[in-house]
């Protein structure tokens, strides 16, 4: 199972060190220092100003928002490696793009070693930030499932010697 963790702030904690993926950030590292409505600085250039009921504060205001962090936690050489920002508007396809290199990934290490890829699940996480309300992705998982063949097996020899006593004579026609 393949993945990435993220690195949140405290407003975050729950999801810290569990799950998401991710690769490259879109931090520019350029924010505004203009004032919202309500006086605080703009966090978030673009977002909206106002507060919905029950945040603290809004998308544009959001420190929470301007502090997420994407980190890929598998031992695969995928993106995301180190941490990096992704606004919540480009989350989902940043991740999916993300957990895409580690499918990608199963399929090389399949080819390469004579095997053949079973199944390829991609789950991504939908989180709430909790100061502003803004949704995005939060993570996602990748879980594969590679068959490789081994004749060497005992087992394995056994099942196909059993298959075969099993299949001779279905098709066998004695009325002729």
């Amino acid at each position: 199972m393949s993945g990435m963790m993220i690195g949140n702030n405290s407003y975050l904690s729950p999801y810290a060190g569990s799950y998401g993926s991710t690769s490259a950030g879109y931090d520019t590292g350029t924010r505004t220092s203009a004032a919202s409505e309500t006086g605080k600085p703009v966090q978030n250039p673009g977002e909206s100003t106002k507060v919905r009921p029950g945040r603290k504060s809004s998308p544009a205001e959001c420190e929470t928002c301007k502090n997420r962090k994407y980190q890929d936690g598998s031992d695969e050489m995928v993106s995301f490696k180190s941490a990096a920002h992704i606004s919540p508007e480009a989350s989902t396809s940043r991740v999916r793009a993300h957990e895409q290199e580690h499918v990608n990934n199963a399929y090389t290490k399949a080819a390469q070693k004579g095997g053949k890829v079973l199944a390829a699940n991609v789950t991504l996480k939908r989180a709430i930030c909790p100061e502003c309300g803004t949704s995005y992705v939060a993570g996602g998982t990748t879980a594969t499932r590679i068959q490789y063949p081994n004749e060497s097996n005992p087992y394995v020899k056994n099942k196909k010697s059993l298959d075969a006593a099993s299949v001779k004579g279905n098709y066998l026609d004695l009325a002729v």
